[in-house]
């Protein structure tokens, strides 16, 4: 009984189909790419799930994708007798982009075409590729297992809307027609179709066939009769497992296009790993970093991880087990000889093998960095161009591969006052001062603030380098990732500055001089800003600046409150420590001051200019202002 339903896009998807109608695609042959994919996929879990339920087959066990073109009708159909899809299934994956982050995505186009069709090969469009050559597609489908009535015919032209009717369908699984534009026709052609199969899709495990016609009876060339042959369905691709042959068999071409067949991503992959572990456990593994991010990265939530196969059977999509959070950009596959068959999610969370192979995994990604960091700095700056801030995850994450992350983090610095983070802390290392032990560091809320901050003024005098740091993420790195190579990395802007045997004996001396003689002035602004501060002392760090504020030891940095209060996470209170510089003009002239209030207000004014140097922002604006106002017309007097 049919049951026709017209249904609306999801906004996202209509926008997107209106994108690549108008071609943002500059490849358009791409679309034949990802609807293989796509019934390879099908094929794939259809074996997998057949494993515990054999009837799901319906006595057809050849798994396949068909293609064919009609030259007359301008159409391509693309078949499979994989899993299929239910009516529900069919409105939610060809109704709705299923994937987070789509909003972002939209916000993210520029409207210039060479830009946003690499955006759009980041998101990975899969089936909506179809509208690029095609006016309309038909989709016929039926779910592995279900009744033959049970079939779901989705139609549409990639404006507005969808309409799904419910058919009679007697073989399982997906078959999709695309009416070409006129445009188009081209891709009606079985000799095109052929030669991309070949570029495209020669690696898929599943058989990609095509008709070929057969011959009548015909004379050869000595008179003997030569039979006739009949049609038949033939094998277009080699239909083997590619991750399963030598790597010496295997060209760069084979190991991209196999790239974008499991990413779906429009570039090339940056670097890949192809690996044949024999030992405790047996497995195969390869891996992909890619050149670009996706959009949806900073979502923790969205899928990652790998596919996984067991002995080349396919299991499941985004095996997350077996690649940590910082790694999620990872793309690729593992197949192992050593995990069961029916393997669930819950045996995968805690399968002592499982642990073992992420190990592996984890290692080799690390070692692959490690080793394009040393023989290719450019190209890895291209990678932590993209992936950096992802990595900086790591050492909270991965205790046991704290130190190796750490060598793989870059940093810009006051070595050679750019912006640019291309300082690696074995770098930083290799200029240490003789007699320097730690590693000195300030996190600010932007290069700016970092490179222009009071608190360099000592360490920059003395030639000390100071690594800056500048996004949300080096705060939470900076409180799990302590010490490199035995040396203790030091915030400038907490505690005392520790400069131990890099200040000399005369430095010391004239600095517990300058103490001494500063002492009553200490008290006064201490009772000045009793109620402020914790603490007032001399800074040991200040040389133009009159004053600072900086965070005790133990105590919260000004960063971490940012990030806590962002959160909407609870932050305890806390007071500062006020430093001041008492060889400054203006401390000069506040020491001078005999009138109480006037040293109150001239105390109070340099603590709340300190804190808008530290934060960027003060908790009352307006009375700061008021006060800055009130002692300029006191001066003008």
């Amino acid at each position: 009984m049919s049951q026709q339903e017209t249904h609306g896009f999801q906004t996202e998807v209509k926008q997107l189909l209106h994108l690549m109608i108008h071609s943002l695609y500059s490849n358009k042959e791409i679309f034949l790419r990802e609807l293989v994919s796509n019934a390879a996929d099908a094929a794939d879990k259809l074996r997998y799930l057949a494993l515990s339920d054999d009837s799901l087959y319906e006595g057809d066990g050849e798994l396949r994708v068909r293609i064919s073109a009609d030259k007359d009708k301008g159409t391509v159909t693309i078949s499979d007798n994989g899993i299929g899809m239910s009516r529900e299934g069919v409105i939610e994956h060809l109704g709705t982009i299923a994937k987070s982050g789509t909003k972002e995505f939209f916000n993210n186009l520029s409207g210039e075409e060479s830009k946003d069709s690499q955006l759009i090969g980041q998101f990975g469009v899969g089936f909506y590729s179809a509208f690029i050559v095609a006016k309309k597609v038909t989709v016929r489908t039926r779910a592995a297992g279900a009744d033959v009535s049970q079939g779901v015919l989705w139609e549409s032209e990639g404006e507005g809307s969808f309409e799904v009717d419910t058919i009679t369908k007697n073989e399982r699984g997906t078959e999709i027609t695309l009416h070409l534009r006129d445009e188009e026709t081209e891709f009606a052609d079985d000799f095109r179709l052929r030669s991309i199969i070949t570029k495209y899709s020669d690696h898929i495990s599943v058989p990609v066939e095509m008709f070929e016609e057969g011959t009548p009876e015909s004379e050869g060339p000595d008179g003997e009769k030569v039979p006739a042959t009949e049609g038949a369905w033939k094998g277009m691709n080699k239909a083997t497992a590619l991750w399963t042959r030598s790597k010496s068999e295997i060209s760069d071409e084979e190991y991209q296009e196999f790239y974008k067949h499991i990413s779906h991503d429009y570039s090339d992959a940056l670097k890949w790993s192809h690996n044949h572990v024999e030992g405790k456990q047996e497995y195969t593994s390869l891996l992909y970093i890619p050149a670009k991010a996706p959009f949806d990265m900073w979502n923790r939530d969205s899928k990652h991880g790998l596919k996984l196969f067991v002995q080349r059977v396919f299991v499941m999509d985004d095996a997350e087990q077996f690649m940590p959070t910082y790694l999620r950009f990872v793309k690729g596959l593992i197949d192992s000889n050593d995990l069961p068959l029916n393997v669930s999610r819950e045996i995968l969370q805690d399968n002592q093998v499982t642990k073992n192979l992420r190990q592996g995994m984890t290692k080799r990604v690390l070692g692959m960095l490690e080793k394009m960091a040393k023989n290719d700095p450019e190209q890895y700056q291209v990678f932590w161009a993209e992936f950096g801030q992802v990595l900086k995850e790591g050492p909270a994450e991965d205790f046991a591969n704290k130190e190796k992350i750490a060598g793989l983090l870059r940093f810009a610095s006051t070595n050679d006052n750019t912006a640019a983070t291309t300082v690696s802390l074995e770098d930083y290392i290799e200029r240490m001062q003789e007699g320097q032990d730690k590693i000195y560091y300030i996190v600010a809320d932007s290069h700016e603030a970092a490179v222009n901050s009071p608190h360099l003024e000592l360490l920059r005098k003395k030639g000390i380098e100071v690594l800056l740091m500048s996004e949300r993420i080096d705060e939470w790195l900076i409180n799990h990732l302590t010490e490199f190579k035995d040396k203790k990395l030091h915030s400038v802007t907490r505690g005392d500055l520790e400069l131990g045997e890099l200040e000399d004996a005369a430095d010391k001396e004239a600095q517990e001089k300058v103490a001494e003689e500063a002492k009553p002035l200490v008290e006064r602004v201490k009772a000045a800003l009793a109620d402020q501060v914790s603490d007032v002392k001399v800074t040991s760090r200040l040389t133009d600046t009159p004053a600072c504020v900086v965070a005790g030891e133990g105590e919260m940095s000004t960063q971490m409150i940012k990030l806590m209060q962002a959160a909407g996470q609870p932050v305890p209170e806390s007071k500062p420590t006020f430093e001041i510089n008492p060889s400054h003009p203006l401390v000069e002239r506040l020491s001078d001051e005999p009138d109480e209030q006037l040293f109150a207000d001239w105390a109070n004014l340099l603590l709340q200019q300190a804190q808008l140097s530290e934060k960027g922002s003060l908790a009352d604006p307006s009375a700061f202002i008021k006060l800055m106002n009130q002692m300029l017309l006191a001066g003008l007097k």
